[in-house]
């Protein structure tokens, strides 16, 4: 009787496949416990975060109301004399939907583009039809119907506008919150003085928020150094303290800090009785009353990265160089500040982060010439319902924080490895 020793390798490859299934079921497991919170963020956070990119790019008003016009125009030189078949698509188009909502849309954004168009293309419409036998009509014809019910057709001006929006996809609003435009050739040009807003925007939503984050900083320093150097006892009670507007409604606090401000409140009333002013100061309603309350709002988030960090720096090193004969401010700021550098860039970063999309703060604080970007894209998503416009906006504003995490991330991870 024989007996069969099976070969080594049969036995590494059954065991590495039952390695295999088993890292399998612990991943398909793994999967499975994570698939819910996965579900949850991609419908609660992609899924808005992406249509809100679809809708920057998406012009879809023209195209929906004219068909027939646009089909014809997105081969059309302006250059080269109106095609006749554009009148025939225009007319089928008005008379299709002349009065219904798509139509007035579709109005709206070509006035916007051509003054005028919108009374141009009601006026059309309230001619029409003609006879019962329009579409049969050839083309030549219905175009000269239609510049006798308004003279203004035969503009190119008119037609090179439909044209510029036969696309369902635009740059426009894009390129509008850049202050550019796109001339009758497709180039970029730079809107006029007058119609130019959105760069002065975009500037005085980075000059406050620097600003913030500045003040954040000059106050956060010299607090978290001073939690840093506490026992730890004490340092836990100081820190909740500092984290106690946290559980506070930002609402509650600016409307705390609309009584301070004001003309009789705590601030000028207590400058009064020293004497030290003998007016109210203007402190509401303007740029001073924002950065007050946006820096009381952030401080926490500059305080906390600041004295994560403090406390990772050995306070030996200072003592160190005392006892060799530095000056203790030399000391700090040559061997100390240094290695905060880090915390003061994370915290730095973050606090002008969060303070890019502010809006309840200025609006509430603020005057017309303190409003940020989030009020413009509250005003275009609830009062003038330019969807289009506000999500542009936001796109810019979330590239800009998309950076400037890239940034942040780059700090943290490169103060971990060097700690």
């Amino acid at each position: 009787m024989s007996i069969v020793i099976p070969h080594p390798n049969v036995h590494q490859r059954e065991l590495s496949r039952s390695l295999r299934l088993v890292n399998l079921r612990r991943h398909a497991s793994a999967l499975l416990l994570v698939a819910p919170l996965a579900l949850f963020l991609f419908l609660v956070f992609m899924t808005p975060v992406a249509s809100m990119i679809m809708r920057s790019v998406e012009s879809p008003e023209v195209s929906n109301a004219l068909p027939n016009t646009t089909a014809v125009l997105r081969h059309w030189n302006p250059a080269s004399p109106i095609p006749d078949e554009a009148f025939r698509g225009l007319l089928l188009d008005i008379e299709r939907n002349g009065g219904d909502n798509d139509a007035g849309k579709a109005a709206g954004r070509l006035n916007s583009q051509k003054e005028g168009f919108r009374s141009l293309f009601f006026n059309t419409a309230n001619a029409l039809p003609f006879d019962e036998h329009d579409a049969a009509m050839p083309a030549a014809e219905v175009r000269r119907k239609l510049t006798e019910v308004d003279p203004r057709w035969e503009d190119p001006a008119y037609w090179n506008a439909i044209a510029r929006n036969a696309s369902r996809h635009t740059t426009q609003y894009l390129l509008a919150t850049m202050d550019l435009s796109r001339d009758s050739e497709g180039n970029l040009i730079s809107v006029d003085g007058k119609a130019s807003a959105y760069r002065q925007i975009f500037q005085r939503t980075f000059a406050i928020s620097a600003c913030v984050t500045v003040l954040a900083l000059l106050l956060g320093y010299p607090l978290a150094y001073w939690i840093a150097t506490m026992p730890p006892r004490k340092a836990n009670l100081v820190m909740i303290l500092v984290l106690l507007p946290f559980w506070t409604s930002i609402l509650v606090r600016i409307s705390a800090w609309i009584v301070i401000l004001q003309g009789s409140g705590l601030v000028n009333q207590g400058l009064m009785q020293l004497g030290w002013i003998s007016t109210p100061l203007p402190l509401l309603f303007n740029r001073t009353g924002v950065l007050i309350a946006m820096t009381h709002i952030l401080l926490p988030f500059a305080i906390l990265p600041l004295y994560s960090v403090m406390k990772s720096v050995p306070a030996s090193y200072v003592k160190a160089a005392v006892s060799l004969g530095s000056h203790p401010f030399g000391a700090f700021w040559k061997v100390y500040f240094p290695q905060t550098l880090s915390g003061v860039g994370a915290g730095g970063l973050l606090v002008f982060i969060s303070a890019l999309g502010y809006y309840i703060t200025p609006a509430l604080l603020g005057g017309a010439g303190d409003q940020m970007v989030s009020y413009y894209i509250a005003y275009f998503t609830n009062v003038s319902l330019n969807w289009g416009m506000a999500c542009a906006l936001g796109v810019i504003l979330l590239a800009i924080t998309l950076v400037l995490f890239g940034i942040y991330r780059k700090i943290v991870g490169t103060d971990m490895k060097m700690s």
